[in-house]
C-alpha cells in the first residue's frame, strides 16, 4: 500500500511537472509571439520616423538650396549693377579729362565752320560756366571773325562737360554734353560688358 501511495505521488508529481512544463512552453510561446509583434511594430514605427526625418531633411535641403540660389542670383544682379555704375562713373570722369576747354574750342570751331549755311546764322553754344569763361577769352572773337556768324556762348546748369549747340537760336539742339556722350558710350559698351559677365 505504501508503495502504491509512493507511485501515485510520483505519478502526480510527474504529471504536475509535465503540465507545468507545457504551460511554461505555452507562456513562452505567447511571450515570444508578443515580443515579435512588438519588435515588428517598433521596426515599422522606426521606419516611418526615419522616412519622415528624411523627407523633412530633403525639404530643408531643397529650401536651403533655393535660398542659396536666390542669394547667388541677387548677388550677381547687385554686382552687375555695381560694375555698370562703375563703368558709367569712369566714362564720365574720362570725358571730363578728354574734353578740356582747348579740345572743346576745336570741336565747336569745326562744327560751326562745316555746318551747312541753311542751318542759320545765330548759333547758341551751351556749356558749363568754367568752360564758357575760358572760351570767351579770345576763342569766341576769332571764331566770329572767321565764320561771320552770330555765336552766343552761355552757361547751363546740368552740363558738367561737353556742350550743347543750336544752329537756330535754340529751337533745336545737337547734344554733345558729357551726359549724352556718356549715355552713348555706355550704350555701346554695355552689351559687350553683359557678354563678358554672362560668360563667367
Amino acid at each position: 500500500m505504501a508503495q502504491e501511495v509512493k507511485d501515485l505521488i510520483a505519478k502526480i508529481q510527474q504529471e504536475g511537472i509535465q503540465v507545468a512544463q507545457t504551460q511554461a512552453a505555452q507562456i513562452k510561446a505567447q511571450a515570444d509571439g508578443v515580443a515579435l509583434k512588438i519588435i515588428s511594430e517598433a521596426k515599422i514605427q522606426a521606419q516611418k520616423i526615419i522616412e519622415q526625418a528624411n523627407n523633412q531633411a530633403k525639404k530643408l535641403d531643397d529650401s536651403t538650396q533655393a535660398v542659396l540660389k536666390q542669394a547667388g542670383r541677387d548677388l550677381l544682379i547687385s554686382l552687375r549693377q555695381e560694375i555698370i555704375s562703375m563703368l558709367d562713373r569712369l566714362i564720365k570722369l574720362d570725358l571730363r579729362q578728354a574734353l578740356p576747354a582747348e579740345e572743346l574750342s576745336e570741336i565747336i570751331a569745326a562744327l560751326i565752320k562745316n555746318a551747312p549755311l541753311s542751318l542759320g546764322s545765330q548759333i547758341v553754344v551751351s556749356l558749363n560756366k568754367l568752360d564758357q569763361d575760358k572760351l570767351e577769352q579770345g576763342f569766341l572773337k576769332q571764331l566770329i571773325q572767321a565764320t561771320k556768324k552770330e555765336i552766343i556762348l552761355k552757361s547751363a546748369e546740368g552740363i558738367d562737360s561737353g556742350f550743347v549747340i543750336s544752329f537756330d537760336a535754340g529751337k533745336s539742339i545737337f547734344d554733345f554734353s558729357g551726359q549724352a556722350l556718356s549715355d552713348y558710350i555706355s550704350g555701346c559698351l554695355r552689351p559687350q560688358l553683359s557678354k563678358i559677365l554672362d560668360s563667367k
